[in-house]
């Protein structure tokens, strides 16, 4: 039997007894109340609020401009929708780096204000010291490494990260780190397939991938992608299970046309 199916609320013990039991992991962002609920009926393991509400919902170019508290607003409009899925919150750029006091401090305040049930930071034994902090307050952290967005500045560019064997030897290296530290998790994006099977083969607490191949313990992706309500991002690593898009257009025109004829509403639509 699998070890999700029959559990009332998942926690990172259930993400745990996933990876020893060779069951995979699903993930997806949320960012609001009504999406939420639907994601979280649906049986999906781990929502993520993810900073790339800052990309989706509010149509910046990148991560980097989302607040502390604008993410404190999405988290906890996705916890009062969910019953069942373990929710994540990325600690937003800022938030963290070079100064561990004020991550504990940032982590508190996410956990204090939204009900989540742990916090997302990105990055590897450069920002140790904030997650050690964190984690002595006694909130659950999972990692981010490989392809990590808010450093976007300093990659110059979204392409795949950890080809050089440098880079590769760095990551098994930070994965480590953070596993060491007490992470209960690490999310690989956009790295080697081969890569990211070595990290989890090698690493005892679950990797969650995207765009990192199979050989991981689970996979995320952007609800608005894979939905295809986002019809101008289509990377490899991308499968869209439907084109909502599309869709949406027809609903909204359909309706347009209807005002403007007069059609809607009819006599059963009114009072």
């Amino acid at each position: 039997m699998s070890v999700h199916s029959n559990v009332k609320r998942v926690t990172t013990h259930t993400l745990q007894a996933m990876k020893n039991a060779g069951q995979k992991i699903s993930m997806l962002t949320g960012y609001d109340f009504s999406m939420a609920r639907i994601i979280d009926a649906a049986g999906v393991d781990v929502i993520l609020v993810g900073d790339s509400a800052s990309n989706v919902m509010a149509g910046h170019e990148t991560t980097l401009p989302i607040t502390l508290d604008q993410m404190i607003y999405h988290a906890s409009s996705v916890v009062r929708a969910c019953k069942r899925s373990l929710i994540v919150v990325d600690m937003p750029f800022g938030s963290y780096q070079g100064n561990s006091k004020e991550a504990l401090s940032n982590a508190i305040k996410i956990m204090k204000e939204t009900g989540g049930h742990a916090v997302k930071l990105e990055g590897g034994q450069e920002i140790i010291e904030s997650i050690n902090r964190i984690l002595t307050a006694g909130i659950p952290v999972m990692g981010h490494l490989g392809l990590t967005p808010q450093s976007i500045y300093k990659f110059g560019t979204y392409v795949v990260r950890a080809k050089e064997e440098e880079e590769a030897i760095r990551l098994i290296e930070d994965a480590k780190a953070l596993e060491a530290a007490g992470c209960f998790a690490i999310v690989l994006e956009k790295i080697p397939a081969e890569l990211a099977t070595k990290v989890a083969q090698t690493i005892s607490i679950p990797i969650i991938g995207i765009g990192a191949g199979n050989g991981v313990d689970g996979q995320v992706l952007v609800v608005h992608d894979m939905l295809g309500i986002n019809n101008e991002f289509s990377p490899r690593f991308l499968r869209k299970y439907n084109n909502l898009y599309e869709q949406m257009m027809i609903a909204f025109q359909e309706y347009i046309k209807d005002v403007k004829s007069g059609d809607f509403p009819n006599e059963n639509e009114q009072y």
